[in-house]
């Protein structure tokens, strides 16, 4: 019983979409970080991309919907802030669907500077020929990138 219980809960946890970029699911991105179960309660752990992220209040909305759809009445939804979440949580899947959706996946690891060597490959057409035009994209996480050989504007999902 407790086992189902688990993975009904996971199962409707890691379904809930990111609202800032909605092709990505909070499991996609790592901000899911577990769910467990204490006696009949679930709990989640979840971890903002950055501290001060004003999706997690509609994250932590759109979990509480999820599990109430899937049959769970009693949960706990804790944000936790240690470890600090890394682009290196970000799925292989969530990395393809960011390079679909036309946002550029992080092309370093989180130990090196977000605007380090690495070239950043534009989405659209592949080309390593790109410019930073702004360290701030449509949101807080994103730089503003410009493809030279493409002539188009693409947001980088900065390293961190």
């Amino acid at each position: 019983m407790s086992a189902g219980l688990r993975e009904r809960a996971l199962a409707a946890a890691s379904g809930v979409v990111d609202p800032e970029i909605p092709v990505l699911t909070i499991a996609d991105l790592g901000v899911l970080r577990a769910v467990r179960l204490a006696g009949d309660t679930v709990e989640i752990e979840i971890t903002p991309t950055y501290s001060g992220c004003p999706a997690m209040r509609v994250i932590e909305q759109e979990l509480a919907t999820a599990l109430r759809a899937a049959g769970i009445g009693k949960f706990r939804i804790a944000t936790v802030l240690s470890p600090a979440w890394t682009t290196d949580w970000l799925s292989k899947e969530g990395r393809r669907k960011l390079a679909e959706f036309g946002i550029a996946p992080p092309a370093g690891i989180s130990r090196r500077s977000h605007f380090g060597t690495d070239a950043v490959a534009c989405p659209r057409c592949g080309s390593a020929e790109t410019e930073r035009i702004s360290e701030f994209g449509s949101t807080a996480c994103k730089a503003l990138y410009r493809c030279r050989r493409c002539a188009e504007p693409f947001d980088y999902f900065k390293c961190h």
